[in-house]
């Protein structure tokens, strides 16, 4: 495992990692509206739940756009760059 992990890094070394500090905030969000409508789910309350589970789907959806939009924007400058 250790030459593995020797030639991953002198394969990436050069390659500069950048982070949307916003998507970990998104996945917490989703995570967070997702536990809570199965708490309200299991509570009884499928109105709310129902709710809770669309707008995961919104949150999820925004926190995927953003990981893309990350990805597209820091590849299209690298690109420029090198």
């Amino acid at each position: 495992m250790g030459s593995t992990d020797s030639e991953l890094d002198s394969i990436f070394q050069d390659k500069k990692r950048h982070r949307n500090r916003l998507v970990p905030i998104g996945a917490f969000l989703t995570a967070g509206v997702l536990t809570a409508g199965l708490i309200s789910f299991k509570r009884g309350n499928s109105q709310l739940g129902q709710q809770l589970m669309r707008a995961r789907v919104l949150v999820q959806g925004g926190t995927v756009a953003l990981m893309v939009g990350s990805a597209y924007y820091y590849g299209d400058n690298f690109k420029r760059a090198g």
